[in-house]
């Protein structure tokens, strides 16, 4: 896989039991360029260990005044050199690729969660925690996964040239091939303190990106309030802590890396003093004195990966635990279904409350939970995030139809429904059965203003549709976001559309409009709204009410005004003491009318 072949057709099936096998199926599925980059590395690394025996056999040409043997060597060092230089660059186009293709696969793997789990997700991980792992998380596990190829070719590296030293010059290739394992494996006791402390860091920085995903989403409010300088000032904590997590870590692997730095000089000072003894006795020649003690030095490149390893798994386990548990979030159905692909269409039944959507017609539904009117809407779209008995569209269960073919058929707005960022008409691009144009879905959704606003906002846009839409729409108003999600779901003209809430953040006025254009562009299909409000009630041509997870009332909303207390109560807001007070006045009057009676 070449980065110019992103996206992957098919990212695959992870293994998302733990982190750890995360990482492994990651590596796994990008062999082809992980041997790729093992090979650029060997060469590279190599030809940089080769060099210090091509000084040493310069020099020792030179102390022989052997020309012929100095030629040579310089042959070999242009050799190495040219290794060298292609070595690294492949090296780092192999490393690069690896780290983006894999960065490029959790991405399109959590991108298909979100879409295989819907609104659930959210419900089930925080959206800080989302956003998280689908940006910095993403980064270190990328890092680890082209790391290893990195590595493995320096360790490798490091045990030729142990070995070829040991051959070369015996007395001295012992002795770095005896300090060579102390080097590279010294710090493995700091490890877990320092991975400890970076799991502290990493967990504190997602509170405090949830923290800041929170404020930023809820700033209206907050300053509407005077809330904003308290919610400011929980996150100033916050970062305050992850810095001071910080520190900490970053002591640990300065510590780490003045190991990585003391013992390969120790090492050094010690091959340089037996070397110096041994040329005194005549043992060796000063070539290979030299030889021994650059390629001591150089060994300290290749074991700079050992550290590099360590850091880049104490980051990415974490990381790789987060987003193996997003990716480990199933449905309660299964998304493939029992039968073929199709589009049904009669009455929506929901046998869990018996709400009977009649085919064609408005319905309204009246909770008194809004909790339990959002689950209720988000089962009446098939494949609920619960397990319970399946939805029936015309007699068809729709968790057994295909989770595209049930969404096909039921679409379902929430009551916070998301705005992508990009031009209107980018947002308008939506899977539809082409039957309601853009201009009557906006004029419905009474969206004259956002238009006005959207043109206003962007100068050089050729018109309202080629306006940008900033990221979650939060240059519009909530009303202005809530008006084009309605007519984005006008727009697709489902068999049903299921609504929750649509017109909540609206004033009065317009949701009357609202109300006679969704009844208009609408007639003659299913349309179920999840709602409150009377003047939608009033428009609906029939009202359920669900109390205590059943259908309790049905009929016309001035019916049920009249003649349910519950419907009532839920639609006036009426309180327990007004209805204790009005069913009093109630009972005074029909005793004094009983009083007149008799005295009559």
């Amino acid at each position: 896989m070449q980065i110019q072949d992103l996206p992957y057709p098919d990212p695959g099936v992870p293994d998302a039991r733990s982190g750890p096998r995360f990482l492994w199926w990651l590596w796994r599925n990008q062999l082809g360029g992980q041997l790729k980059s093992l090979a650029w590395g060997l060469l590279h690394f190599v030809s940089v260990s080769a060099l210090p025996f091509c000084v040493g056999l310069a020099v020792q040409a030179a102390v022989d005044r052997s020309g012929t043997r100095l030629a040579l060597t310089g042959g070999l060092m242009v050799l190495c050199g040219t290794g060298l230089a292609v070595g690294d660059t492949m090296l780092h186009r192999a490393a690069v690729t690896n780290w983006i293709t894999a960065a490029a696969r959790v991405q399109q793997l959590l991108a298909r969660k979100a879409a295989h789990l819907g609104s659930a997700l959210t419900r089930r991980v925080a959206a800080g925690e989302v956003v998280a792992v689908s940006t910095g998380d993403v980064e270190k596990i990328g890092w680890f996964v082209e790391a290893v190829s990195r590595f493995t070719a320096a360790a490798l590296t490091v045990v030729i040239v142990a070995v070829g030293l040991v051959v070369y010059q015996p007395a001295l290739g012992v002795i770095v091939a005896v300090g060579l394992p102390v080097v590279a494996l010294a710090v493995l006791p700091l490890l877990p303190r320092a991975t400890r402390r970076a799991d502290v860091q990493r967990e504190k920085a997602g509170r405090a990106t949830e923290l800041a995903s929170d404020t930023v989403a809820g700033l209206r409010v907050l300053r509407g309030i005077g809330g904003e300088e308290l919610f400011l000032d929980r996150y100033r904590r916050a970062s305050q802590e992850v810095r001071h997590a910080a520190v900490r870590s970053a002591r640990m692997w300065s510590l780490i890396s003045a190991v990585q730095v003391l013992l390969p000089g120790l090492l050094l000072i010690a091959v340089v003093w037996r070397g110096i003894g041994l040329a005194r006795e005549g043992r060796i020649d000063v070539g290979e004195l030299v030889t021994v003690y650059s390629a001591v030095m150089i060994l300290s490149y290749p074991l700079r990966h050992f550290e590099e390893i360590a850091m880049a798994y104490s980051f990415s386990r974490p990381s790789a635990k987060r987003a193996a548990r997003v990716l480990s979030l199933g449905r309660s159905t299964d998304t493939d279904g029992t039968r073929e692909a199709e589009v049904p269409g009669g009455d929506l039944y929901d046998p869990v409350t018996g709400l009977l959507a009649p085919a064609g017609r408005f319905t309204a539904v009246v909770c008194g939970d809004p909790d339990a009117a959002g689950r209720l809407a988000e089962r009446l779209g098939g494949h609920p995030a619960e397990p319970d008995r399946s939805v029936l569209l015309g007699g068809v269960p729709l968790d057994e139809l295909p989770l595209d073919s049930a969404r096909t058929a039921v679409l379902v707005q929430d009551k916070d429904p998301v705005l992508l960022s990009g031009t209107l008409r980018e947002l308008l691009d939506v899977p539809s059965s082409g039957a309601v144009p853009a201009a009557e879905a906006l004029a419905a959704a009474q969206c004259e203003d956002v238009l006005d606003a959207l043109a206003q906002g962007s100068l050089d846009a050729a018109g309202p549709m080629d306006a940008r839409i900033t990221e979650r729409g939060r240059s519009l108003s909530g009303g202005q976001r809530q008006r084009l999600a309605l007519a984005r779901s006008l727009i697709t003209d489902p068999e049903v559309l299921v609504l929750d809430e649509p017109t909540s953040a609206v004033d009065s006025h317009t949701e009357a409009r609202i109300a006679d254009g969704l009844r208009r562009l609408r007639s003659g299909r299913t349309t179920v709204v999840f709602t409150s409000s009377p003047l939608l009630l009033d428009r609906a041509d029939q009202v359920a009410l669900v109390h205590e997870g059943r259908v309790a009332a049905v009929g016309p909303h001035r019916e049920l005004i009249d003649g349910e207390p519950r419907y009532r109560a839920v639609v006036t807001r009426e309180t327990d003491e007004e209805r204790a007070d009005d069913d009093g006045k109630l009972l005074d009057e029909l005793q004094e009318f009983e009083e007149i009676e008799e005295s009559a």
